[in-house]
């Protein structure tokens, strides 16, 4: 499904964004650079990774910590992991990281 809309930073209080954990490391090199840029606007970010394999989600967000962490310019970030787990009636599973300013 794609669903295009216009939305402004300004709109929302907490940017948040889903990448599936089978998009290859390219996509968290995007993420990673969209977050730190909306992280000099915004407090935090929630990030929802998701995938059909329960260590997907969890092997993705060491990769995207990793690149985050590594920009030495940017300002100093925390990483929260929140709610995590499958899908009731399906083979995809999910977990829930928060961004935010340190």
């Amino acid at each position: 499904m794609r669903l295009e809309f216009g939305i402004e930073l300004n709109q929302i209080e907490v940017p948040r964004f889903s990448v599936e954990a089978a998009e290859g490391s390219g996509k968290l090199f995007t993420l990673a650079t969209l977050v730190l840029n909306v992280l000099d606007a915004k407090e935090k970010v929630e990030i929802i990774f998701h995938g059909l394999n329960p260590e997907d989600p969890e092997r993705k967000i060491e990769g995207f910590k990793e690149i985050v962490s590594s920009c030495e310019t940017a300002r100093a970030v925390g990483f929260t992991e929140g709610r995590g787990g499958r899908v009731p009636s399906s083979s995809s599973y999910f977990q829930w990281l928060r961004v935010s300013r340190s």
